[in-house]
């Protein structure tokens, strides 16, 4: 008998096989669409690190060396009020 885990792993494995199988592949106008949304994922990988992450790590630098650690836990600890925190 075939596990229901079994058929289901099979069945996304077949999925994955025939939309791969019906790519089209040679057409200009799909060659075109995966060169936009790789550039795309480019410019907005760039544009996220430059305007969010690096901020953002220096935020949290500055917090972590001139907040005290205590301070942190009294309003935005477990046991604070929710009113509070």
């Amino acid at each position: 008998m075939i596990d229901r885990t079994e058929l289901k792993k099979f069945s996304w494995i077949l999925g994955l096989f025939l939309v791969a199988y019906f790519l089209p592949v040679g057409h200009e106008r799909f060659s075109n669409a995966i060169l936009e949304s790789i550039t795309l994922l480019h410019w907005y990988a760039r544009e996220h690190v430059i305007l969010c992450l690096i901020p953002a790590f220096f935020i949290a630098g500055v917090i972590s060396v001139f907040i005290n650690q205590a301070a942190v836990i009294r309003y935005f600890g477990a046991q604070t009020r929710k009113v509070i925190s």
